[in-house]
């Protein structure tokens, strides 16, 4: 991907999302993607989840803000995320349970997000049934990591995580069981996982058709 601002990317986006709602309806009610990670037979029910994808402009350029991951946590330690988590029943739906996170975990307000576009569901190897939120951050906000989840926030350039060349196909071993998943080290942070995975599907619904 060329140098594009979180405008330009926003209004690609809706132009793609429109055409695929008008071929075969809304994204996030199709079925879901599989982490390549996943094994058949290994987990038999879903929990739902909701993670926010932030884009941001820096001088006219788009950036997306992510999370590592605090050393102590008992599930995905140390590891890169977007602000999400598991949906409580007070949210009223996925758009609720990602903004309330992105709150929680690194003090963005949700009235400085514009929601404008879900992604098809990504089931993790772990059992989570994740709805990716993308959201466009306007100027004015202020971010706080909350020091029981969040060791650290920054942001990578969204041309970057776009482009297929960055997208490694990596293979290793997890619960005795031979796994793929995606990697896209950027400077000292290693993107991989779910987050690169949900990454790799931003890319393929929005860059690649």
């Amino acid at each position: 991907m060329k140098h594009i601002s979180a405008s330009q990317f926003r209004a690609h986006v809706a132009d793609v999302l429109a055409r695929d709602e008008a071929q075969g309806g809304v994204l996030s009610d199709q079925a879901p993607i599989r982490d390549p990670a996943w094994h058949d037979g290994e987990v038999s029910d879903l929990k739902d989840a909701a993670v926010l994808i932030p884009i941001v402009d820096r001088g006219g350029e788009a950036f997306v803000i992510l999370t590592l991951r605090t050393g102590h946590l008992p599930s995905h330690a140390g590891q890169i995320a977007f602000p999400g988590g598991k949906l409580d029943e007070g949210d009223e739906n996925a758009i609720a349970a990602a903004l309330r996170e992105a709150q929680e975990e690194i003090g963005l307000k949700p009235e400085f997000v514009d929601v404008f576009g879900q992604l098809r569901p990504y089931v993790s190897a772990t059992g989570y049934r994740i709805f990716p939120v993308l959201g466009a951050v306007r100027d004015g906000f202020e971010l706080v990591a909350n020091p029981c989840e969040v060791e650290n926030i920054f942001e990578v350039p969204l041309r970057f995580l776009m482009d297929p060349g960055n997208h490694q196909r990596k293979v290793g071993e997890w619960r005795g069981k031979r796994r793929e998943y995606f990697a896209m080290p950027y400077e000292d942070h290693y993107i991989w996982g779910v987050t690169a995975g949900i990454l790799h599907n931003l890319y393929e619904t929005v860059c690649s058709s």
